[in-house]
């Protein structure tokens, strides 16, 4: 992680939080692959991943039933990053497809039109397969089928075939902390979080142009969280729906 990331970080969270992100050991770091990205004048914080190399996690229902809601909630062991994973209902319901450990928990959300930021059509999917990553506008996931072992559907797609969604401005004058996926062409995953209020265009030409991501897929916004190792402070915010999480394989 870079020493501007931290400088940012200390700006905003106790002293205690700072300096167990920076008591991480040299190879911890580098696994994880999280740091800050300046774009178009904004900040953002980011973290990378293969698919084949890292195991990728969905949780919601912990196993008495309830929802995990916050993401210092999920097993911390060999943690690499965490995010909330997609829109959900009131009652912390996936608003769309959610597929667990290759178990379909909520099928695929088809309806074409609906409430709030998941029905700016396209919407998409992000999901991963034999150690691939994808993302795909949710119709294209209709008609590939793919026998995905993890899936959440959200909305808008933010980049499509390396173009913006066509219903974006180029700077809108909706501004939000927004979240969001996106798959390099290398096949690495890449999450983001913007570190202050942003359009959907500057967030989109992030996955576009800054990050190489040919697809991208909008997560949520204001209640839009990222947690990294050593975070160690409770988590403040709205309980969550689908949370994503990355992890360290056992060697």
């Amino acid at each position: 992680m870079s020493s501007k990331f931290f400088r940012r970080l200390s700006a905003r969270l106790p002293l205690a939080l700072v300096l167990s992100l920076v008591a991480l050991s040299p190879a911890q770091a580098e696994r994880a692959r999280c740091g800050s990205v300046s774009f178009e004048g904004q900040t953002f914080s980011v973290c990378t991943a293969n698919p084949a190399q890292e195991a990728f996690r969905l949780f919601l229902d912990t196993p008495s039933g309830k929802k995990y809601g916050r993401l210092d909630a999920i097993p911390s062991d060999k943690l690499l990053f965490a995010t909330n994973a997609g829109m959900y209902t009131p009652a912390y319901e996936p608003a769309g497809l959610y597929v667990e450990n290759g178990v379909t928990k909520r099928r695929l959300n088809t309806r074409a039109s609906g409430y709030g930021n998941f029905h700016l059509n396209p919407n998409g999917v992000f999901w991963i397969r034999n150690g691939k990553a994808a993302v795909a506008t949710s119709a294209d996931f209709a008609r590939r089928k793919p026998a995905a072992e993890l899936a959440t559907q959200s909305g808008p797609m933010l980049v499509i075939g390396g173009k913006l969604h066509p219903r974006f401005d180029d700077n809108g004058p909706s501004r939000n902390v927004r979240n969001g996926i996106g798959v390099t062409a290398a096949g690495d995953v890449a999450v983001a979080i913007s570190d202050a209020p942003v359009s959907f265009g500057t967030f989109a030409r992030l996955f576009r142009d800054k990050l190489k991501c040919p697809n991208a897929l909008y997560f949520d916004g204001n209640v839009s969280r990222l947690r990294t190792p050593g975070d160690l402070i409770p988590e403040i915010g709205p309980q969550l729906g689908p949370i994503l999480a990355v992890y360290a394989r056992s060697n």
